[in-house]
């Protein structure tokens, strides 16, 4: 019987490796960006010419000088690895020596390169496999411009089954966002059809920077948290260092949220990832803090030592095996906790430098009309305290604080508290008398015994229920509380639906301690900023913002005619 197994030849196996890496107009853009930094860019152009599938990324970057340039478009040439051992050391964003190699398999491929320190500049052309076809002296200033032309040309079937040119400008648009989000210090321009199509300005954070790509977003809508925090396990042997960090930028829950989870995004070592594990975590910090159906804005960036980390599981590397994912997902949780808390670290005071504005706080200070001025002594020990200052319409708590003030309103402040307490030590108490309720159905029936509460046959059409929720026990609607919660949803549900009934009515008077004691309770919870339904829980009123209302930037001698 004749053999059916044939080796096959070269040019189909280039164009099979290339399949792996180079699919499209943004992987090209890809893999060269990634060339790009790390080369050491800080500024990147990159210009697009979509029908005739030409690209060019140029950069200021390191360089190359000739005997580089030489090599760079063979095969599994790289700078970045030398040995098997190295795959577990990986700090650069390329390593495998690919993308160029492929790019010469499948369109016509131009570097022009000047190392810095270099006196000349070379550009060198490449054919089929990676050699060098044309060399020259030329001038250029130090840094690297890579020019793709008529890319997928020898595989017309290729271009074909590609989306149409608007929908992969999008992805290279998506592409750039992404990989800007992951190095904020970079600037970047970016042109189609030789006109510029955007641009994205360096920034010092990420947090800065996600305004510039998500516009409908503002500065003051975001928290960013930066923790150094330990590895799980130290290679003292390898000199690994004993932490990574860990950088947070979450939309903050009471300001902005979106219709779909397409803005839950992990990156590590500077290349955005999927990770489901992660991305869930993430979601799941977030329950109960956003309006149904809603999703949370949220960047999370992990540098993380290359021992933790196998990159190989993908060509495009965009999904890895992380080593120690529970412990990881612990440290996340907790960092979406503090981003989200009310406390020293993000409870942001307004600074006002002026002249006139000091000698309007010396005045104020002076003056007789301050309600409740405050200890300064106190104010140096305790500077983001909460003070509860006055009830309106027993309904919010007017409340002061050194950058401003706040109306907190008391109902859903008290429903988080308790809806906290609530999941930490979900309580169900004896009750006596038992609790008579008339007429349940068995799918009632079922989901109260699914939370845990005691309930048998009491007679025709009765049943009774001998243990209750702990919150609902000094209440005199509790059988109304009972049926609530037997129309369905899991044990978050039920507690949520225990909190908001338990929880002190709007209407309600306060004196000043209750009101104190309240605020004290939610600005220790974990989630502050909304109730368990989404809602938001107070209005804020910064000091900045009153000065601005008020007008207390004016010169004082042109407010007086001088």
């Amino acid at each position: 019987m004749a053999s059916t197994i044939f080796n096959l030849p070269t040019e189909v196996v280039y164009l099979i490796t290339a399949g792996e890496v180079i699919d499209s107009l943004a992987s090209v853009v890809r893999e060269l960006v990634e060339n790009s930094l790390d080369a050491g860019a800080t500024r990147i152009v990159v210009s697009l010419w979509p029908q005739q599938w030409r690209i060019r990324v140029a950069d200021n970057g390191y360089g190359m000088n000739l005997d580089d340039l030489q090599q760079a478009a063979t095969a599994h040439s790289t700078s970045k690895i030398r040995s098997s051992a190295d795959l577990w050391k990986i700090n650069s964003l390329g390593f495998r020596g690919e993308a160029l190699h492929s790019l010469t398999t499948l369109a016509d491929l131009e570097i022009l390169s000047r190392p810095v320190g270099g006196k000349l500049g070379w550009r060198i052309s490449y054919g089929d496999g990676g050699e060098v076809v044309q060399l020259e002296v030329t001038a250029i200033a130090p840094g690297t411009v890579v020019t793709v032309s008529h890319l997928f040309g020898n595989c017309s079937s290729r271009r074909q089954g590609l989306p149409t040119a608007a929908q992969q400008m999008k992805a290279v648009q998506a592409t750039i966002h992404q990989i800007a989000l992951c190095h904020p210090h970079v600037t970047w321009q970016i042109w189609q059809n030789d006109r510029q199509w955007f641009t994205i300005s360096p920034a010092a954070t990420t947090g800065q920077l996600l305004p510039q790509i998500l516009p409908q977003v503002r500065q003051g809508d975001l928290q960013e948290v930066k923790l150094e925090i330990p590895n799980p396990c130290t290679d003292v042997i390898n000199h690994v260092s004993p932490h990574s960090s860990l950088n947070l930028v979450v939309g903050l829950p009471d300001r902005i949220h979106r219709h779909r989870p397409d803005w839950v995004r992990v990156a590590i070592n500077g290349r955005m990832v999927k990770t489901p594990e992660l991305e869930q975590t993430i979601l799941s910090a977030f329950h109960r803090t956003l309006p149904r159906d809603r999703y949370p804005i949220c960047f999370l960036h992990l540098a993380i030592s290359p021992d933790q980390i196998n990159w190989n599981r993908n060509p495009a590397k965009t999904e890895i095996y992380l080593n120690e994912i529970i412990y990881w997902q612990e440290q996340i949780t907790q960092a979406i906790n503090q981003a989200l808390s009310i406390s020293s670290t993000n409870l942001k005071e307004a600074v006002h430098t002026t002249r006139v504005s000091k000698l309007l706080k010396v005045a104020e200070a002076k003056g007789g009309y301050n309600f409740n001025p405050q200890n300064p002594k106190e104010d140096c020990k305790n500077p983001n305290s909460l003070k509860a200052v006055a009830q309106v319409s027993n309904t919010y708590i007017v409340v002061e604080h050194p950058g401003g003030m706040w109306l907190v309103e008391q109902h859903i402040a008290h429903e988080r508290v308790l809806y906290e307490q609530l999941c930490d030590d979900w309580q169900l108490v004896p009750v006596e008398p038992s609790i008579i309720l008339y007429q349940l159905s068995p799918a009632q029936l079922s989901q109260l015994q699914r939370i845990g509460l005691e309930i048998e046959p009491f007679g025709e059409q009765l049943w009774a229920v001998r243990n209750i929720p702990a919150p609902l026990r000094q209440r005199d609607d509790c059988a109304e509380a009972i049926l609530e919660l037997s129309w369905g949803g899991d044990l978050q549900t039920a507690q949520v639906a225990v909190a908001c009934r338990s929880a002190i009515r709007n209407g309600t008077p306060m004196n000043q301690q209750e009101m104190q004691t309240l605020l004290d309770n939610w600005q220790r919870t974990r989630n502050p900023r909304t109730c368990p339904h989404g809602r938001p829980i107070y209005l804020s009123l910064e000091e900045s913002a009153l000065a601005r209302f008020f007008r207390r930037n004016w010169v004082i001698g042109k407010s007086h005619g001088i």
